[in-house]
């Protein structure tokens, strides 16, 4: 007989491929219907999960490793940038040298953790504020804790950008794990340990002797307060009516509105959104106008601000800003994070270094990263040929609305108007393969 390989042949192998013709359908059709791709597929030592997307993940990640480990003569800058920054991120050697020392070199910058300093409340307490404690995380490092503010698309006006207020995210993957009990009691502890054991590592590298008990208490504070936090947060199912999310007012009357207190002083929104504004050299008159998607957090939010003291609030912000970094440091603060990783995920192995770098270096620098991945793995002329498709079935679609009877002159002009307006965004934008100057402008202050 002879090999059939037409489309139709080799659909059809794959789906038998994929099934375990040895399970009774009317038992278990699943494993009827996916237990052969259960069989070939097992989930890796450092994956919760593994599915045809993970595998296509897997797929583009190697791609990437081999884009960035290959040196290029012609590279422009933004891509050597990228290509630098990867070669960084997997020398371990010189990360393992450097200890904790990048991450202790910032916390000034940000009025330090109390928790892993000597007389905090001496050396920046008495000069703390919440709005530019806030504002310096959101502002320097993309951090929003407590107060999530972003600048976005007017929901109601795509032609414009507007301030957005919103409740910022958590340390653990949803507010359901803050119950801490019962599946959850684990990751919490877990949390809490994590914590201890980062703070201790700081004391020990900056050469101060700590109590054990005190890091304990402070770190239970800072858990105590995040429980807090996400209790006050609107659950993401209550979260999908967009006319709900949708609350404009002027600065005026935010201030007016949301009055938090923070250590027996009334929050400047003012204040926070312009330390934010002021490092793109842009002043927020009070008659602005910002969106508030969540007003029932910022509600519940101003009587846990009244519980906890300015240590408290810094303790549990910095930590936050420190728990995304300690994948960055040396092995020793990265082994911190096992237990808490096992407890959330049932992981036991770390992802691999190269597969770390490589995301990261494509989540910080994705449009040199993209230039490298369409150069290597885009094939041909295919972003070309699906914009055709799509120009073609734009056209055909209004052709037809003529022949459509259960419209009228009105509603085919309409519809007519909203599909010429459609704009196309297929594979990649040109510019990045186009425009050098951009594109190393994007990255010029990446050194």
């Amino acid at each position: 007989d002879s090999l059939c390989l037409n489309l139709s042949c080799i659909t059809a192998a794959r789906i038998l491929e994929n099934m375990d013709t040895t399970a009774e359908p009317c038992n278990d059709f699943y494993q009827y219907a996916c237990g052969g791709w259960l069989k070939r597929n097992v989930i890796p030592e450092t994956s919760s999960r593994y599915s045809n997307f993970d595998i296509l993940r897997d797929e583009l990640e190697v791609v990437l490793k081999d884009v960035l480990n290959t040196r290029g003569n012609n590279d422009i800058t933004a891509v050597q940038k990228a290509k630098t920054l990867y070669r960084s991120c997997i020398n371990e050697t010189t990360i393992d040298s450097r200890g904790g020392r990048p991450l202790i070199s910032l916390l000034p910058n940000v009025s330090d953790w109390p928790v892993a300093t000597t007389n905090w409340d001496s050396s920046y307490g008495t000069a703390w504020t919440a709005e530019t404690a806030i504002a310096q995380l959101n502002s320097r490092y993309g951090k929003k804790v407590l107060i999530n503010f972003f600048v976005g698309t007017d929901d109601k006006n795509s032609t414009a950008h507007i301030i957005h207020i919103d409740q910022p995210g958590l340390g653990l993957p949803s507010r359901d794990y803050y119950e801490c009990t019962g599946a959850y009691k684990e990751a919490c502890s877990a949390y809490v340990d994590f914590m201890i054991s980062v703070a201790k590592l700081i004391l020990q590298e900056r050469n101060i002797s700590f109590n054990e008990s005190e890091i304990s208490e402070q770190m239970k504070r800072v858990m105590d307060l995040e429980k807090e936090i996400a209790n006050a947060t609107t659950k993401s199912e209550d979260r999908n009516d967009p006319l709900l999310l949708y609350n404009k007012m002027t600065l005026a009357q935010l201030q007016n509105n949301f009055s938090l207190e923070v250590d027996h002083k009334v929050f400047d929104w003012s204040k926070f959104i312009n330390d934010i504004m002021s490092t793109v050299q842009i002043n927020v008159e009070n008659t602005e106008h910002v969106i508030v998607y969540d007003p029932e957090y910022l509600i519940r939010l101003k009587s846990i601000l009244n519980k906890y003291t300015p240590r408290d609030l810094q303790n549990y912000m910095i930590w936050r800003f420190v728990m995304d970094l300690v994948n960055s440091l040396s092995r020793n603060y990265k082994d911190t994070r096992n237990a808490f990783r096992k407890a959330l995920y049932g992981t036991t192995s770390e992802t691999a270094v190269w597969r770390r770098c490589a995301n990261y270096v494509n989540g910080n620098m994705e449009n040199a990263v993209g230039r490298l991945y369409v150069e290597e793995a885009f094939a041909g002329d295919s972003k070309h040929v699906v914009e055709e498709m799509i120009a073609d079935i734009r056209d055909v679609f209004i052709k037809t609305l003529d022949e459509l009877t259960w419209m009228d002159a009105e509603t085919k002009k309409k519809a007519e108007q909203k599909a010429t307006a459609i704009r196309e965004r297929i594979g990649y934008p040109d510019e990045i393969m186009t425009d050098d100057s951009k594109l190393n402008s994007e990255y010029q202050e990446v050194s």
